[in-house]
């Protein structure tokens, strides 16, 4: 990037919850950001009209997030988008690809989400296009969504896992960084500065946001089986550490 002059910076899945971050970021940077979702007329399946939207773009950002049910269809949702990213980028001349993953992303398998990310990272891997990979842990509030999904006899129920979990803000931040700087050829983690317990995370958030659910610590009906126990989803060692605590997002969190 040339110092004073702003980046053209395209961001997939822009008006989700990463993405908006990754937009909001980029302009607060004096970027020119440029959002491509659904919502806004881009489908990212097909790709049509997507290589004349992308000309002039410097650094492409992937925050999409797709909902999928099992592996096959992860692997062929997450194959499709990537592909036609990258074949429009290519088209454009984009010189940069920086795609959001997952940290221990290899440790964990027959989920369907981490199946659709080693697909994703796969085809950024092999593209044409030079490409970042920025590999993040769990977002703070994702034990309390576990707790709300695995509902049982009125009782949340969440898995006893460790994580080193990390503020969406934050991620935004590493991938605008990412964009900002020359690709990297491979991937790095990112995570939060320490390690938390999930139970207690889920019981404290659900307080902030004034939901009244009973939780139960268990892996028996929880919405993550054990192949996610111990300390499979913690980062590797030479982890980018975010600055933002567990307890400093608490400290602002309304719902």
């Amino acid at each position: 990037m040339i110092e004073g002059v702003g980046m053209r910076i395209a961001v997939a899945g822009g008006t989700g919850r990463i993405g908006r971050l990754v937009v909001e970021e980029a302009r607060r940077r004096g970027h020119d950001p440029l959002s491509l979702s659904r919502s806004e007329g881009v489908d990212l399946t097909t790709g049509e009209g997507l290589p004349a939207l992308l000309r002039g773009v410097d650094a492409v950002v992937d925050a999409t997030n797709p909902p999928v049910s099992d592996v096959a269809e992860a692997e062929r949702v997450f194959t499709t988008l990537s592909r036609t990213l990258l074949t429009a980028e290519g088209e454009a001349g984009v010189g940069h690809h920086v795609a959001l993953s997952i940290a221990a992303l290899d440790r964990v398998r027959g989920n369907p989400h981490y199946a659709g990310k080693r697909a994703q990272e796969r085809e950024v891997t092999r593209g044409a296009v030079p490409f970042t990979i920025v590999r993040a842990t769990q977002f703070h509030d994702f034990p309390a969504m576990i707790a709300e999904w695995s509902i049982e006899d009125g009782e949340g129920i969440v898995p006893p896992l460790l994580l080193q979990p990390i503020a969406p803000a934050d991620v935004a931040v590493a991938l605008v960084d990412a964009a900002e700087s020359p690709a990297l050829g491979g991937s790095f983690d990112i995570a939060g500065p320490r390690t938390e317990d999930a139970v207690d995370m889920a019981r404290r958030t659900l307080a902030a946001w004034g939901r009244e659910l009973p939780l139960r610590a268990a892996w028996k009906g929880a919405a993550l089986g054990v192949e996610f126990a111990g300390e499979v989803l913690l980062p590797g060692d030479d982890a980018r550490t975010a600055p933002t605590t567990f307890d400093d997002w608490l400290s602002t969190e309304t719902r």
